[in-house]
């Protein structure tokens, strides 16, 4: 058996890098507070739906309970963002003293969330474009092979040859800002847009409207990351969130299916941090601005209520 990891997060992106890491022969558990995934799980494995259709199931381990995996030596948090502070509560449970949190989150913040709780040696940072829809509780498919970046540190080298062990695509990157960045201005482009009309991914890329709309999103975002003095990863920020709805073209985006089970979204970590943030600057971000209302007024029409405004 190799490596042990320990996944936070039931959902799909959970259940998808859970069935590949165990398929490659890895121990793998995972912490939740979603009884229905976690008894799924346990019972079926983490199973994944492939584009012929058909269902592998891979053997998980999973609990509510962090002391059930405590002395775990690597976590990989793939919760929402507004879980974060519950995950890095468990984590100072679970982590082991020398072990390491990595996060491949959506938005903005969760870094500092998980070091303020465990101490900035303990957590690394990293960004995925791997898509996956969660169709049912421990079962996930895939929607397109992204690319796993992780920040430079003295165990990236590893964590990277970690994740290509299960057929992952990763690499080591110097600047984690503009990883964060390069992630949140996809993000801001695409799922939005996928949520509020209920397409997939590559839909956007079929019509003129939402072409037109999804680049004045991502160049709003890029505006204000250039204003915080972020270097991108890029240096078309359109052309990024287009390769990213290409790739994961039959995707259901995270924010899409949050609101169609009446989940909290993470529109306020993605559109509204960077609304914010433009505001901070002085940078005006008119689309974001929309989207991310609109958005709120979505979830709270489905039974989500987020609470507060986006004013």
């Amino acid at each position: 058996m190799k490596d042990p990891i320990l996944l936070i997060g039931t959902g799909a992106l959970a259940t998808l890098f859970a069935a590949r890491l165990s398929e490659a022969g890895h121990a793998v558990s995972m912490l939740g507070a979603w009884q229905k995934g976690i008894d799924e799980l346990n019972q079926h494995g983490a199973r994944i739906q492939g584009a012929d259709g058909v269902i592998k199931s891979f053997p998980v381990f999973a609990t509510h309970n962090p002391q059930a995996v405590s002395g775990v030596k690597l976590a990989l948090v793939l919760v929402k963002a507004w879980q974060t502070e519950r995950a890095a509560q468990q984590l100072q449970i679970a982590l082991a003293s020398d072990g390491l949190a990595l996060t491949l989150q959506n938005g903005l913040g969760n870094q500092e969330t998980l070091q303020t709780a465990l101490g900035v040696g303990r957590v690394a940072v990293g960004v995925t474009t791997t898509g996956a829809t969660l169709l049912a509780p421990g079962l996930a498919r895939f929607g397109g092979e992204g690319l796993i970046s992780l920040e430079q540190n003295p165990a990236s080298v590893k964590l990277a040859a970690f994740f290509r062990s299960a057929q992952f695509n990763a690499q080591v990157v110097e600047d984690a800002e503009a990883l964060i960045w390069g992630k949140l201005i996809v993000n801001a482009a695409i799922n939005p847009l996928t949520a509020l009309l209920e397409i997939p991914n590559g839909a956007l890329l079929t019509h003129p409207d939402t072409r037109k709309v999804m680049s004045a999103l991502a160049e709003e975002a890029a505006e204000v990351a250039r204003a915080e003095g972020v270097r991108l990863p890029f240096d078309d920020p359109t052309a990024a969130a287009e390769a990213v709805a290409q790739k994961t073209a039959l995707n259901d985006s995270s924010m899409l299916q949050d609101l169609r089970r009446g989940a909290p979204t993470e529109i306020d970590a993605i559109s509204g941090a960077v609304a914010l943030r433009g505001e901070k600057r002085g940078t005006s971000t008119p689309y974001t601005k929309a989207c991310w209302a609109m958005v709120r007024a979505a979830a709270y029409n489905r039974g989500n209520h987020p609470g507060g405004s986006c004013a």
